[in-house]
């Protein structure tokens, strides 16, 4: 990513950020407006909850067309695509389950600061199954993790959404490659035949690399090399193509040989699996295992610069008169 193109998109989701700021009253905006510095800000979840944060069901019609508008900018098509399929399955949850939480307008936008050309600010979409969280410097850095997607159910099993995976890309590409392996591979990417009930990392407020094993990437044949970077960049994805490029440049300026896939549970569809790639700056984990192994959950994980962290510090290094 250039420095031209990174400030070319800080610049437009400012713009968008103080155009949705601009539509709401006093009241709204207390709802949606919070300091950078803000305890809430690292306080993300992917669970069905009561968050701060103004929800889409407080929103009028306009307001909620500048939201997307931010959201269409800060994801890529296929990023925000999966962000609204998901949010449609709290539709499905409600007719299967009939619980009045599991409800789509229950989806936050928060803005962390005031968006600026120079100055540091943030803002954060979710809800049920998304957590999507962006610090910028100014108009000249962004990140862009934490970066939460879940599924439930990863395929509707009935209904006029049924066959619907929102979340295909993710399951298949990782089982395409751990049954790609041959024996000796298998022995060192399976690393569990149990998986675990979650994603490991969780909601943590700072990921921490976990166990060093699985297969590294340089013990790959070429295809199965290909197939792992394609997994790598179907969860990279969801960022807009310059940012998308950027993870993937960290993660190769990193070393390749450094990264490392790993997997638990069953290789069979419906059956309980969890993967996890790992590299120096990054961990992306996977987990199926809830209700018969039919809902995912997702995360993109940044070890450094989770939520602008390390950007941040080099800001305020080399400008210490900025407030924090």
């Amino acid at each position: 990513m250039t420095k031209l193109e990174s400030s070319r998109l800080a610049a437009k989701l400012r713009e968008r950020a103080l155009a949705f700021i601009a539509s709401l009253g006093q009241e709204e905006q207390r709802l949606a407006c919070a300091e950078l510095g803000a305890e809430d800000r690292f306080d993300w979840h992917y669970i069905p909850r009561s968050r701060n944060g103004l929800p889409l069901s407080k929103m009028s019609t306009e307001q909620r067309k500048l939201a997307f508008a931010l959201l269409e900018v800060a994801l890529s098509e296929r990023g925000y695509s999966k962000a609204e399929a998901i949010r449609q399955l709290e539709l499905v949850l409600r007719a299967i389950e009939g619980r009045a939480h599991r409800d789509p307008e229950l989806y936050y936008l928060t803005i962390f600061g005031r968006p600026s050309a120079s100055e540091p600010w943030g803002f954060r979409w979710e809800g049920h199954h998304v957590s999507q969280n962006w610090t910028l410097v100014g108009d000249a850095a962004i990140a862009s993790t934490p970066q939460f997607f879940g599924a439930n159910p990863a395929e509707v099993l009935d209904g006029p959404s049924k066959g619907t995976r929102v979340l295909a890309a993710e399951e298949d590409l990782g089982r395409t490659l751990v049954r790609s392996l041959d024996r000796t591979q298998m022995k060192l990417a399976v690393v569990s035949p149990v998986a675990p009930p979650d994603i490991i990392s969780a909601a943590s407020r700072r990921a921490a690399m976990l166990e060093d094993r699985g297969i590294g990437s340089a013990t790959l044949h070429g295809s199965q090399e290909s197939l792992l970077m394609r997994l790598i960049a179907e969860h990279a994805g969801a960022a807009p193509a310059p940012l998308a490029e950027l993870r993937m440049d960290r993660l190769r300026d990193a070393g390749m040989a450094n990264i490392r896939f790993a997997w638990m549970g069953g290789i069979e569809r419906r059956q309980p699996h969890y993967y996890r790639v790992q590299g120096p700056t990054f961990l992306i984990e996977y987990d199926n295992t809830q209700n018969s192994a039919n809902h995912i959950h997702v995360v993109f994980r940044d070890f450094n610069d989770d939520f602008g962290l390390d950007l941040l510090e080099q800001h305020y290094r080399a400008a210490p008169h900025s407030s924090k």
